[in-house]
């Protein structure tokens, strides 16, 4: 799989992306990510990119021209045009399920708002697919496809050692992990749970979806009830 990313600040994302998992398997091959500079596309030798808003306001917009050139020429280098995300908090909020859907893509390519966001005539001419991480509002969209970048590829064959590295992780199943433990059995008076050192497989999977039940009814109840009623969790986990 291939991700492009089309950021002001293509440096803040090499810190996430090139080392620990998802370093390995860009290191394997078994992921591309390459991030563009957007003033690279820019229409003036100042590399500007970005305008006053229409209707007044504060801040500045990113235009819609150097994007397009930006995603016109990604385009053209792969010989099609990839799936493209807009990193906004207008989106929906990006879920487990989500991720695992883009992973099943042969390429994404993401676009890092900044000021005040994009001109909406470039996220209707390409059909952007706007995503969030959260209710919240970052100063940029570069933390946010790093997120995603790291949510997607580690869904990859290969990327994880096992596959039950991620089918037995929270929001994988619409429920959340239950706790897990390490040496020493006791530590500071507490425990390990005995059913864990039993080496009983049936009790300690019973365990585990019993836990894994309690964890979520308590944190979030909304996926709780989701689950209990065979629905969908918010956002489509």
């Amino acid at each position: 799989m291939r991700i492009d990313i089309l950021t002001l600040f293509p440096e803040m994302l090499a810190p996430a992306l090139d080392h620990s998992i998802i370093g390995r398997a860009r290191k394997k091959g078994l992921l591309q990510v390459c991030c563009h500079q957007l003033r690279d596309f820019a229409q003036d030798r100042g590399g500007r990119v970005d305008d006053t808003v229409f209707g007044g306001g504060k801040g500045m917009l990113l235009a819609a021209e150097p994007l397009a050139r930006g995603i016109d020429a990604v385009a053209e280098h792969l010989g099609f045009l990839p799936h493209i995300l807009y990193m906004s908090p207008r989106g929906p909020v990006l879920t487990q399920e989500k991720a695992r859907r883009l992973a099943e893509l042969p390429g994404l390519l993401l676009l890092c708002g900044h000021y005040e966001g994009v001109d909406q005539r470039l996220l209707d001419e390409y059909q952007a697919e706007e995503i969030s991480i959260g209710d919240y509002v970052l100063t940029g969209g570069e933390l946010p496809a790093a997120i995603l970048t790291d949510a997607v590829s580690r869904m990859l064959p290969g990327v994880l050692s096992d596959q039950a590295c991620f089918t037995e992780e929270s929001h994988f199943s619409g429920l959340l992990e239950y706790p897990q433990y390490t040496r020493p059995e006791v530590w500071r008076g507490r425990p390990v749970p005995p059913v864990l050192l039993s080496g009983h497989h049936g009790n300690i999977a019973k365990w585990r979806r019993e836990e894994s039940l309690s964890v979520t009814k308590k944190n979030r109840p909304d996926l709780y009830a989701c689950w209990k009623n065979g629905e969908e969790g918010p956002s489509g986990v």
